[in-house]
């Protein structure tokens, strides 16, 4: 069957023209990058150093949505935080080449930091602090906000609604989905939480080191939301390593604002949460002929069962409140 989805039309010289008609010359070095939710391509530019094209994928983001993402980058750079910055051309950043919103980034190299480094996270702890300054002074209006059990119940519908999850597994999914929905609007009152302008999505792999500049890239998941979520993505092994990077972490964070304590106890929904709209995530992209290819295994028993062992786990995690290695 053919695909008829928007990204089988993006080619190499749609691509070109899109760039080219913002004042560019392609070379027709054209580099696809690693990017599943959007396109994201390196191209060469006659006589220039090339540019990164991000086409963002139809109907995700309004425009405003896009445009808040840039703006908040374009205040970050201002704030001389180590962002990667859309390049404006006429005063504008977002350009339309239909159905695609696209725009246009500097290239930037580098290498993944080592976080069992303290250095690499009592720096990393210092600009996330400058980042929530920044966040704080102003809120998304057409982003979205964190809201918890709603957007679980939102990913548990989404899951379900795909066909992909084999049947046998629906009922303990469905009494999963609903025992984490439950402890998460009894832990997670989104009237109650003070949110700011986040990253969103701040894990390692969003992290670029750089001579020796630790740059924070993609913010297509930029957010309203509690501070704590551009913190707990970063905490990996055993519970006393994870203690020992929250507290270099926050060590760093407290040289520019006060570190997020109360919101300790709000890790375990955030986690919960992330784990169910990460499956949501696949499934309702599954129209997309690249998510078949690189995911082949969604519709299998294994990850099924894999995925309802994580849940387990992380409602066991909310059952047990905050986690003692926390309690500092």
């Amino acid at each position: 069957m053919i695909s008829t989805h928007p990204y089988t039309q993006l080619t190499p010289e749609r691509v070109m023209d899109a760039i080219e008609a913002q004042g560019f010359v392609c070379d027709a070095r054209i580099f696809p990058l690693n990017s599943y939710e959007n396109r994201v391509y390196q191209v060469g530019i006659e006589d220039q150093q090339p540019l990164i094209a991000k086409f963002y994928r139809p109907g995700r983001w309004s425009r405003e949505a896009i445009q808040e993402e840039h703006d908040f980058l374009l205040e970050l750079q201002s704030e001389d935080l180590p962002v990667v910055a859309p390049i404006a051309v006429n005063g504008q950043t977002l350009f339309f080449s239909d159905p695609f919103f696209f725009a246009l980034f500097p290239r930037r190299g580098g290498q993944a930091p080592e976080l069992s480094s303290d250095d690499d996270l009592e720096l990393l702890g210092r600009w996330l602090g400058r980042l929530h300054q920044v966040g704080a002074n102003s809120a998304f209006r057409h982003r979205p906000r964190i809201q918890g059990a709603a957007d679980m119940a939102l990913a548990g519908e989404q899951v379900l609604r795909s066909g992909l999850m084999p049947i046998d597994y629906h009922a303990s999914y469905e009494s999963l989905a609903t025992a984490l929905t439950d402890w998460a609007g009894k832990l997670y009152r989104p009237d109650d939480v003070h949110t700011l302008r986040l990253h969103g999505d701040l894990h390692p792999g969003n992290l670029l080191l750089r001579d020796d500049t630790l740059y924070m890239v993609d913010f297509d998941d930029c957010v309203q939301g509690p501070a704590m979520q551009d913190i707990w993505m970063l905490l990996s092994g055993p519970e006393q390593e994870q203690r020992q990077q929250l507290l270099v972490i926050k060590e760093g964070y407290e040289m520019f604002r006060p570190f997020p304590q109360h919101e300790l106890a709000l890790m375990e929904v955030l986690r919960s949460l992330r784990v169910m709209k990460y499956a949501a995530w696949l499934c309702s992209r599954w129209d997309d002929p690249a998510f078949p290819a690189a995911f082949p295994w969604l519709d299998s028993h294994r990850f099924w069962s894999e995925h309802i062992i994580m849940l387990r786990e992380q409602l066991a995690a909310l059952q047990e409140g905050p986690l003692s290695m926390l309690q500092y």
